[in-house]
């Protein structure tokens, strides 16, 4: 079996620090950078970020629907960056956000979590609102493949409130029982002192004890959404997750690529810079 994941997203966090490159292809984005709005477009985009961020970052990660929008073209776009950004020694997160029961989620996590695919990607982020269990075979599947998932546990956008904040007769918020579910996971799957390759989505700007979440364990990976253009800031970091911050996975996207392509790399470098050294603060 291939070195776990949770450990591979460690060393990358302590070699490059916590940023995380986004590849978000936005309309807007493409006509800043005098792209096409098609497949060719969205290719190139994704290519020249995975050429920026290679070397200065750890980890990227691609929004799926944005090379969704223009059919096969734009899949076969998609193939391509995971893979150049895979080359280059990036870890790749598929956010893809895939959350089915029994054999179709397993072709999901088939189709980004089995070596040679060609949607072959490092982790994928999926949704337990069908009830954890319903992703078994994808945790089985990345366990054996040693690839990841990040489970979205506590989501800052307030549509999502009323669904994550609410609690079961024992008092435990739905955030906290999905974290609770899948940390017995990590446990069962992870060696002693490792963390587990199992992470959760837990936005920048969520209120942990509105949110009723708190430290867990093993530490894993958390994939922090909301820093740059949703408001938080690398200063934020400890602040907002306190004890688990150095399992941080601090995800951003526009504040970035808005640079353009010519000037991307240095935004990059620079906002990396700022995150270790908040991080060490």
């Amino acid at each position: 079996m291939s070195e776990r994941f949770g450990e591979r997203v460690r060393a990358a966090l302590r070699t490059h620090g916590p940023l995380c490159v986004g590849i978000d292809p936005h309309a807007g984005l493409l006509e800043s950078w005098g792209l096409p709005q098609d497949a060719r477009g969205v290719r190139e985009f994704g290519l020249r970020t995975v050429e920026a961020a290679a070397g200065l970052v750890g980890v990227v990660k691609p929004q799926v629907s944005f090379f969704e929008r223009f059919g096969s073209a734009g899949i076969a776009a998609l193939e391509d960056v995971l893979s150049a950004a895979r080359a280059a020694g990036l870890l790749v997160i598929a956010d893809a956000k895939r959350g089915d029961i029994g054999s179709t989620m397993d072709a999901y996590a088939e189709a980004w979590l089995t070596p040679g695919s060609p949607l072959e990607a490092d982790a994928l982020t999926v949704s337990p609102f069908l009830g954890v269990g319903a992703l078994g075979g994808a945790f089985d599947l990345a366990e054996a493949n040693g690839k990841g998932l990040f489970v979205l546990a506590a989501t800052s956008n307030p549509e999502a409130t009323g669904l994550q904040r609410s609690s079961s007769a024992d008092g435990a918020t739905v955030s906290s029982a999905i974290i609770s579910e899948v940390s017995a996971r990590n446990v069962a799957a992870s060696g002693e002192g490792e963390w587990g390759s199992f992470g959760f989505v837990i936005g920048a700007t969520v209120d942990w004890a509105d949110a009723g979440i708190g430290p867990f364990a093993p530490f894993a990976p958390i994939l922090g959404p909301g820093f740059g253009a949703q408001g938080a800031t690398p200063s934020d970091l400890h602040d907002r997750f306190g004890a688990m911050a150095e399992a941080v996975i601090a995800s951003e996207s526009r504040s970035i690529l808005s640079a353009g392509p010519d000037l991307l790399a240095d935004a990059i470098r620079t906002r990396a810079a700022e995150y270790r050294e908040a991080n060490h603060d």
